[in-house]
């Protein structure tokens, strides 16, 4: 995570989840400066972004199915349509967009 938000231009807030994955969050707030923040068990809304991308996941790969039939190929090219698809939460610009600071033009 730490080196994942160097990449960034700042990081105010970090909502996690409960997993033994962010044992470590009190060295990714000194280091950041972000602010950490736990969501209660079973409060979705509390997670918001991260419930809606899980559902933009979903069209791709429905509950249940069978992920080993998925090549790279396909994982990376649903990875980049979720990533250049606008968000009204961004102001209307794309993941990538944000993430790079730069404008992508989708349409030529």
């Amino acid at each position: 995570m730490i080196d994942m938000f160097s990449k960034v231009h700042s990081v105010l807030t970090v909502t996690l989840g409960n997993g033994s994955e962010f044992a470590d969050h009190v060295r990714v707030a000194s280091k950041t400066g972000a602010l950490i923040f736990f969501a209660k068990p079973y409060a979705s809304w509390q997670r918001g972004t991260n419930e809606n991308t899980n559902g933009r996941i979903r069209r791709f790969w429905p509950k249940k199915c069978d992920m080993a039939t998925f090549t790279d190929e396909d994982i990376e090219g649903s990875i980049l349509i979720l990533n250049l698809t606008p968000r009204k939460v961004l102001g209307g610009l794309t993941p990538l967009e944000v993430f790079t600071g730069r404008r992508v033009a989708l349409i030529p």
